[in-house]
């Protein structure tokens, strides 16, 4: 199974790395799904904290993924801009 929609040697090198910079934020935010659950049932409290930490981990993979979109594709450095880090309504 192919990650791509059209054929992917008619698609831009920066195409396919943005393909692949978003399929990795989906697997990303994924795993801190994962763990999260995993952290919100464990009994084991030193598992519970290595999981824990893991997930902490995924975020970073997340936040740095996310950081490289915001540099290399269109639109994401205005959004982030506009409802990153702001108080109030989340929605406009």
């Amino acid at each position: 199974m192919s990650d791509y929609h059209e054929p992917a040697v008619e698609l831009s090198q920066k195409a396919r790395s943005v393909t692949r910079a978003l399929n990795s934020l989906k697997e990303e935010i994924e795993a801190v799904d994962w763990y999260n659950q995993r952290v919100e049932v464990e009994k084991d409290d030193s598992l519970k904290a290595i999981l824990h930490h893991n997930m902490v981990e995924e975020i970073e993979h997340a936040s740095m993924t996310l950081e490289w979109l915001r540099r290399n594709m269109e639109g994401w450095d205005d959004h982030l801009r506009t409802f990153l880090f702001k108080e109030g309504e989340i929605s406009h």
